[in-house]
C-alpha cells in the first residue's frame, strides 16, 4: 500500500484494504489528526474538569456566554438534504454483511450505520466495515450465512439512504498512528468513509451524512465543523454537503441544544434523542452525588417520567424552531417465536412510537426490520403525505434547567431483580463485545455498548451509595460479587461447557467488575474493554 509519509499502519492488512486505505483516505485523516488531534484531546480533558466542578457543588444549566445565540431568532440550520427530508422510520444497526444487506432492504428510510455502540473495534470491523459500505453503494454486496441463506439487495428499489455513525470523540484507534500518535478513532471512521465512499454518495445525488455520538459540548460540535470544512476543502467537495445529526446522549449535552445545531447549522440535519446513554450521562455526571441524582431500576426509567419528557419536549421544541429533524429513540425489541410476548411487546413499541409522533418528532429508531412497519404506521398516522413535522414549532413547550435536572420524578423501586439483570446483561454484552460484536440479542432485545453503560454504571452508584434494595438487602461490594457469580453460573449453565470454554466470559467479568466495583469510576468500560481487544 501507498502509505503517507507520519502514517503507520499496525493492524494486519487482508485482501481488499487497500480500497480503504487509500493514500485519499489516510492523507485526509493526516491532515485531520494533525490539526484537530491537540484540541480533541483538550476538550476530553475539559470533560474531567467539568465533573470536578460537579463533585464540588456545581450544577448544570443553560449557559450564560451563549445566550445571545439561544435569543436570536434569525439562524436556521441547512434545509434538508436528499435522502434526509423523510426520516419517519430510521433503523441502527452495525457494519457486517448480513446487517448492511438487511438494513438497505428493510423499507426504512435511513440506516444508522453504526462504527459505533452497535460495533467493536476490532480492526477487522474497522476497516470491512467500510469495505461493506463500499459495497452497499456500488450495489455489489450480498452475503451467504453458514446455513446456506443467501442475501442481497433488492433491486431496481429504493434503498435505506445511509448514514454513518463514527466513534465518539473519547475513543483512540490504536491500530493507525500519525506522527507516532494513536489517532482519533472518530477521525479515522470519518475520514475511510468520507474519501472512499463521500463522492460515491455525492454522484447517486445524495451525500455524506453522519451520525455524531457523545458530544457534551457546543465546543465539540465546533470540532466537528472544523472537521468538515477541512475535509471538504482537502477533497474538492463543496462546503455544507456533509450532513450530520447530532445525539444528544449526554447530560451536559441537553443544556446546549441549540449551540450544538448553531456550530453545525450548514452542516446540521438534527438532534437525536437517546434513553440509555442520557441516563448513563446522568450518573456519570453526578457520580458523587448519587443520593440527589439516584435512578431506580433501568426498566422503570421511561421516556414519560418527568425529567425524561422535558429533555424530550426540549429537543423538539428547539430542533423545529432553527428547521432541524427531531429524530426519536430506540426500539430495541427483537420479534420473538412467542405470539405472547410480541403481542405485549409490539403494544408498548406502537405506543412509544405514537406518543414521539404525537410530540411532533419527525422520525424514529428501530433496531430490527420486524419493527420497522409498527413504527411506520405510527407516524404516517400523524404524518399523512407529509414528510416530516418541522412546521410544529412546540411553542407550548417550556423547559427549564431545574425540570432537566429533576431527576427525583423517576419514582421506582432499586430491586434485586434489577440488580441482577444489570450484571448479568452487562457481562453477556462485553463477552460479545470483546469477540468483535457489538449488537446482541438478549432477552428479546437488542442491546448494544449502551446497555453495558447503563448496567454497569447503576452497579456502581448504587454501591456507592449504599442503596438499600427493594427486599431490605443492602448493596455491598460482598452481595454484588456473589450475584456475579451467581449470574456467571447461570450463563455457563445455559450456554453449555463448549461454548462457554470457547467464549471470553473471564475478560467479561473481569471488565465489568472493574468498571462496576472500582472506587474510582470509569468514564467509558469501553475504554478498558478496547486494550483486552488485539
Amino acid at each position: 500500500m501507498d502509505i503517507p509519509e507520519g502514517v503507520e499502519i499496525t493492524g494486519p492488512v487482508h485482501p481488499r484494504y487497500e480500497e480503504v486505505l487509500t493514500p485519499r483516505s489516510l492523507g485526509l485523516l493526516a491532515l485531520l489528526q494533525r490539526e484537530l488531534g491537540q484540541r480533541r484531546l483538550d476538550l476530553l480533558a475539559r470533560r474531567a474538569e467539568r465533573v470536578a466542578e460537579l463533585a464540588a457543588g456545581g450544577t448544570l444549566g443553560f449557559l450564560p456566554e451563549t445566550k445571545d445565540v439561544r435569543e436570536d431568532e434569525s439562524w436556521r440550520v441547512a434545509d434538508p438534504a436528499p435522502g434526509l427530508v423523510d426520516r419517519r422510520v430510521e433503523i441502527t444497526g452495525p457494519t457486517d454483511r448480513k446487517m448492511t444487506v438487511n438494513a438497505l432492504n428493510s423499507g426504512a428510510r435511513v440506516w444508522l450505520a453504526d462504527h459505533e455502540d452497535a460495533n467493536t473495534p476490532l480492526w477487522e470491523n474497522v476497516v470491512g466495515g467500510q469495505l461493506n459500505l463500499l459495497d452497499a453503494i456500488t450495489r455489489r454486496i450480498d452475503f451467504t450465512s453458514p446455513e446456506g441463506k443467501a442475501y442481497a439487495l433488492r433491486p431496481d428499489e429504493e434503498l435505506a439512504t445511509v448514514v454513518v455513525r463514527p466513534r465518539g470523540w473519547h475513543l483512540p484507534e490504536k491500530h493507525v498512528r500519525v506522527d507516532g500518535q494513536e489517532a482519533s478513532g472518530s477521525l479515522v471512521d470519518f475520514a475511510l468513509y468520507l474519501a472512499t465512499s463521500g463522492q460515491l454518495q455525492i454522484d447517486r445525488g445524495l451525500g455524506p451524512y453522519f451520525y455524531l455520538p457523545k458530544m457534551e459540548s457546543h465546543l465539540e460540535a465546533r470540532l466537528w465543523n472544523d472537521a468538515f470544512v477541512l475535509a471538504q476543502d482537502h477533497l474538492g467537495i463543496p462546503r455544507g454537503t456533509i450532513r450530520a445529526t447530532v445525539l444528544i446522549e449526554t447530560y451536559p449535552a441537553a443544556f446546549e441544544m441549540e449551540e450544538i445545531l448553531h456550530e453545525l447549522r450548514e452542516h446540521s440535519a438534527g438532534l437525536n434523542a437517546g434513553r440509555w446513554d442520557y441516563m448513563f450521562s446522568v450518573i456519570k455526571s453526578f457520580r458523587t452525588r448519587g443520593q440527589e441524582f439516584l435512578l431506580p431500576d433501568r426498566n422503570s426509567v421511561t421516556m414519560t417520567v418527568p425529567f425524561m419528557r422535558a429533555y424530550t419536549e426540549l429537543l423538539v421544541r428547539t430542533c423545529h424552531k432553527r428547521g432541524a429533524h427531531a429524530i426519536g429513540g430506540m426500539a430495541a425489541f427483537i420479534p420473538s417465536k412467542d405470539p405472547a410476548i410480541n403481542e405485549q411487546a409490539f403494544a408498548r413499541v406502537r405506543a412509544d412510537k405514537e406518543r414521539e409522533a404525537a410530540d411532533g418528532f419527525d422520525g424514529s429508531w428501530v433496531a430490527h426490520p420486524g419493527m420497522v412497519e409498527i413504527c411506520r404506521e405510527a407516524f404516517t398516522a400523524v404524518l399523512g403525505e407529509r414528510p416530516n413535522q418541522l412546521e410544529r414549532k412546540r411553542e407550548d413547550v417550556s423547559v427549564s434547567a431545574e425540570q432537566l435536572l429533576d431527576v427525583a420524578s423517576a419514582q421506582g423501586e432499586i430491586t434485586e431483580a434489577g440488580l441482577r439483570s444489570n450484571v448479568s446483561v452487562g457481562i453477556q454484552y462485553i463477552e460479545s463485545w470483546l469477540r468483535g460484536s457489538g449488537a446482541v440479542g438478549i432477552n428479546n432485545l437488542m442491546e448494544d455498548a449502551a446497555t453495558a453503560e447503563i448496567s454497569r454504571s447503576q452497579v456502581w452508584q448504587w454501591l456507592h451509595n449504599d442503596v438499600e434494595l427493594s427486599n431490605g438487602q443492602r448493596v455491598t461490594r460482598e452481595l454484588v460479587e456473589r450475584i456475579i457469580d451467581e449470574e456467571v453460573a447461570a450463563i455457563r449453565e445455559r450456554v453449555g461447557e463448549e461454548r462457554f470454554a470457547a467464549g471470553r466470559w473471564d475478560d467479561a467479568r473481569a471488565t465489568f467488575v472493574e468498571s462496576a466495583l472500582a472506587d474510582e469510576y470509569a468514564d467509558f468500560l469501553t475504554l478498558p474493554a478496547y486494550e483486552r481487544m488485539p
